[in-house]
């Protein structure tokens, strides 16, 4: 498997590539090959006074490529000039990533970048699912919140299409994942059941798929607002990561998993796994 991994060269981005619990995550699920990547806004230029932007890049990026080279990896990187959720998006699809990576806050050298614009602007427009890896907000010195990515896992699900999608995830995050909470969230509004399963029962059965993975599972039914209820979830079982589909609609033709997924990456105190539609031809 192939991941991108986006980094602005912040010590948040920092923090994110250099832990090394978080890379042996990741190389558990299967990641081979990382596509380390670092994008230049349009408006920055090398020879702006007081920017060393050059040489920044170059021993951030030589120093990120040995941390991921040590870590077991084979390492290309590249280095472009645009608006970045669009390049990294470009990029995931040319090398035909499985995964995108991102740490979530952080200014770059620039002063001028914010990589949790960032994340949330791929949170809407990525290509291939997305790992937002959480740093910790307004640290000198930050750290990554949570030291495994995949270890606990909270799955939200309106049973969609899409929502079913980002469930089979779990085919390969299960070689890291040892806990695992399904939650699905009702709007006083949602119309009964659809036949003879209730939400309970279709839990239930999605309970029982990572049983037979040796995962610890409890399942959870909310009611209100999907964002706040999905949130308040995550902070009673602290997972280290909120697995969720993006634009999913239910068979009841009820919008969720789209404004809602934005919402999440936004707001979760820990990392977000966001899963997108299928890539259209």
């Amino acid at each position: 498997m192939k991941a991108v991994y986006a980094t602005d060269l912040s010590a948040a981005s920092e923090a994110a590539i250099e832990n090394e619990t978080c890379l042996g995550c990741l190389a558990r699920i299967g990641i081979e090959e990382m596509h380390l990547v670092t994008v230049v806004p349009s408006n920055v230029h090398a020879g702006m006074p007081g920017m060393d932007f050059e040489g920044r890049r170059k021993r951030g990026l030589a120093r990120y490529r040995r941390t991921m080279e040590n870590a077991g990896f084979d390492v290309e990187t590249h280095v472009v000039r645009g608006t970045p959720h669009r390049r990294i998006n470009g990029i995931a699809g040319t090398v035909g990533a499985d995964l995108t990576v991102v740490g979530s806050r952080g200014k770059s050298p620039l002063e001028n970048r914010v990589i949790g614009s960032t994340a949330r602007n791929l949170a809407r427009t990525t290509v291939v699912p997305l790992v937002v890896n959480r740093v910790e907000r307004g640290a000198e010195n930050p750290d990554v919140v949570r030291q495994h990515l995949f270890r606990r896992v909270l799955f939200a699900t309106d049973f969609s299409e899409n929502a079913d999608r980002a469930f089979q995830a779990f085919s390969y995050l299960r070689h890291a994942t040892r806990e695992a909470t399904l939650v699905h969230v009702r709007s006083p509004k949602d119309p009964g059941p659809e036949g003879d399963l209730t939400p309970e029962d279709r839990l239930t059965e999605l309970a029982e798929q990572l049983d037979e993975w040796e995962i610890d599972v409890e399942t959870d039914v909310r009611r209100g607002d999907p964002a706040d209820e999905i949130l308040a979830a995550e902070a009673e079982y602290d997972p280290t990561t909120v697995l969720i589909g993006s634009r999913g609609h239910s068979r009841l033709r009820r919008l969720l998993l789209g404004s809602v997924s934005e919402d999440v990456v936004a707001r979760a105190n820990g990392n977000v796994f966001l899963v997108p539609p299928p890539r259209t031809v």
